[in-house]
């Protein structure tokens, strides 16, 4: 039998609501698209949808108990009801209580303007092998996903690993001081969300480091960074005992020596505290390699086996929409994608050319960047935008096609030669895109959520052909 997470009891303790009967609870849920048997189902009032509309329907998918503010629809007799004030309230009171009841987890704390879900990935792979390790499965990096990851929290977990995110100042505080890590990462300072930010990188630095507000042991902070030595001087005045360095710079208590590409990833070599440590990282580019040396700094912080972790990141690759890999295709005809669809900043669009870059095309293939606009930049936006034409140039990219009224800035930039086609929308673009693909070629899709380069890669994934013929099945984006 499944060990229950929470008691109606613990629950009501923990919220202040009350329950019609006796319940306990495998999980949390938000979603009754995804919901398993036995989860608690918490109904969120959200933006576009209220989940008091879906308690049916995560009754029916074998909700143990539902959280609710309000009765909307009629439910089976018999049905677990625990009700709140604030669903949302509630949840966060609940993740609370979760961080409470396991007052000697080691936790860490991930934030950074570019590769958070990457670092916090591959530190919960590398974590798990040690012992028992929670973390988010997604990005739930927010007001509403913080807590619901701390809600999921098994009181058996030794390690857990957070990724915190903001688009404005103010929102890391309130979520750090419910995490309460040991360790703090930060994993780099760039030119993200800087519309929201009338100082510009210097208040998306200061956003970021609220991620020390709830004190800590050590601060794990990228030293290549203009914003390091002020990133350092706050964690050290909230307490931090130990700050430590990752990066090139000689500086660094954990260094980056040496970096070869290799078929699908890179060899890594690092000193750290004054040994060398040689590694393989099992997905391609710098930037990778500069997370995992974030990633081992914060296994040292948090008291866990270094070597054992470095072995481990072997088996660390790409996820969907952030740099995974994939040939399409049939026969001599096929291409390889890179979806980088999920986000996009300056910074992370030349980390993205610097991986395309290394790829090798087939015979006549092409390297092909398929780019949607960066989304809140501000004022800087247009110059931005059209200052990525240098390092396309510089990687030997080949072809360019854009979407967005910001990326027409790049297209009237570009050399006509390297001009594919622009485009209002990803959806007016990508039957172009996937007209103008052939063999050989390596395609790299990327663009802010908001720019739903999603669309792009399902319009490249609906050409692959299964090796029986025909047509494989879409895949939702």
């Amino acid at each position: 039998m499944t060990r229950a997470l929470w008691t109606s009891a613990a629950v009501e303790a923990a919220t202040g609501g009350r329950s019609n009967r006796s319940w306990h609870a495998t999980g949390v849920s938000i979603d009754s698209r995804t919901l398993q048997p036995g989860d608690l189902f918490v109904a969120l009032r959200g933006d576009t949808h209220d989940g008091h509309d879906h308690v049916a329907a995560a009754v029916a998918a074998g909700a143990s108990a539902v959280m609710v503010s309000r009765a909307r629809q009629a439910l089976p007799i018999g049905t677990a009801i625990h009700l709140v004030d604030d669903t949302l309230e509630a949840l966060t009171r609940l993740g609370a209580a979760a961080r409470a009841r396991t007052p000697d987890l080691r936790a860490v704390a991930v934030t950074g303007s570019v590769g958070k879900t990457s670092t916090k990935e591959a530190l919960r792979l590398v974590l798990a092998e040690q012992a028992p390790t929670h973390g988010a499965a997604a990005s739930f990096n927010n007001h509403i996903g913080v807590p619901v990851t701390l809600a999921r929290l098994p009181v058996e977990a030794v390690y857990a690993v957070f990724e915190i995110g903001m688009n404005h100042a103010g929102e890391i505080s309130p979520l750090v001081r419910l995490v309460r890590p040991e360790v703090a990462v930060i994993t780099t300072i760039a030119a993200a969300h800087t519309q929201n930010f009338p100082d510009g990188i210097d208040g998306v630095a200061a956003a970021k480091a609220e991620i020390f507000e709830a004190g800590g042991r050590a601060a794990v902070i990228n030293r290549d960074i203009p914003h390091y030595a002020m990133l350092a001087a706050r964690a050290a005045a909230r307490g931090f005992s130990r700050i430590v360095g990752f990066g090139a710079d000689p500086a660094a208590e954990l260094r980056l020596v040496g970096l070869e590409p290799d078929s699908g990833g890179s060899a890594v070599a690092a000193t750290i505290r004054g040994r060398v440590l040689r590694y393989r990282i099992g997905a391609p580019g710098r930037h990778w390699a500069m997370n995992s040396l974030a990633v081992l700094a914060a296994v040292e912080a948090i008291g866990a086996d270094v070597e054992r972790a470095a072995v481990r990141l072997a088996d660390v690759s790409a996820v969907k929409g952030r740099g995974r890999q994939q040939p399409i295709g049939r026969g001599d005809a096929r291409f390889v994608l890179i979806d980088e669809s999920y986000n996009a900043n300056p910074t992370s669009m030349r980390a993205a050319f610097d991986v395309l870059a290394q790829a090798r095309p087939g015979p006549a293939g092409r390297r092909i960047a398929v780019l949607g606009d960066m989304l809140e930049l501000g004022p800087e936006a247009t110059a931005l935008h059209a200052e990525l034409c240098e390092p396309l140039v510089s990687t030997g990219v080949e072809l360019v096609f854009t979407c967005g009224p910001e990326m027409a800035h790049l297209h009237a930039a570009l050399p006509a030669a390297m001009r594919g086609a622009h485009a209002p929308s990803s959806v007016e673009l990508a039957a172009v895109v996937a007209a103008a693909v052939r063999g050989g070629d390596v395609v790299m899709v990327k663009g802010s959520l908001g720019s739903r380069m999603s669309r792009i890669v399902e319009a490249l994934l609906a050409l692959d052909v299964p090796a029986t013929g025909g047509r494989a099945p879409r895949t939702a984006g």
